[in-house]
């Protein structure tokens, strides 16, 4: 015979879910829950030093950390990965389609700043994001050229770091 069950443990009135996911600030209409991963120590302190939320920052300097970052790791999947990659023109072939979907994203994020977007809201992992960024048409407009110059930068470095690797490997080793 089969033995009833108490489906009450699985209820979210169940004491041991409020220890690992509450909403934030005690607050339940707020929508917004604070769990192991979002408002550990760790990950706030991660998220909180991204050039993104970084005080101190304006938005030129923003772009071109992200710019440079998004260049540099865009390069490898193309040059590495795509249809040319066993080829002699697989470094060139992966710098210009990274600078390519650069100019792509760059373009998205100028219709984004055109578009008049909310000011950046308060959570639990950013409880103070940064006045002075993304709070504007001109400011989204400054991230998103420092971003393209600073994607194309990214892209171009790792594409002379991968083209000379042999010559920088002979300097160290």
């Amino acid at each position: 015979m089969a033995q009833a069950v108490d489906a009450s443990k699985d209820l979210p009135s169940d004491p041991r879910n409020r220890e690992v996911v509450t909403s934030a600030g005690r607050d339940p209409q707020q929508g917004n829950l604070e769990t192991p991963v979002n408002s550990s120590p760790l990950v706030k302190w991660f998220i909180n030093n991204l050039p993104a939320y970084r005080p101190g920052l304006n938005p030129s300097r923003r772009g071109l950390e992200v710019g440079m970052a998004h260049g540099y790791l865009l390069f490898g999947p193309f040059a590495k990965l795509g249809p040319l990659r066993n080829t002699v023109n697989a470094n060139l072939a992966g710098v210009l389609s990274a600078i390519g979907l650069v100019i792509v994203l760059t373009a998205c994020l100028s219709l984004y700043a055109n578009s008049n977007p909310p000011k950046a809201l308060a959570s639990v992992t950013v409880p103070n994001p940064p006045v002075d960024a993304f709070n504007s048409k001109e400011s989204w407009n400054h991230f998103a050229s420092s971003f393209l110059i600073g994607g194309i930068g990214g892209a171009v470095v790792a594409y002379l770091l991968t083209s000379n690797l042999g010559i920088i490997q002979g300097l160290f080793g």
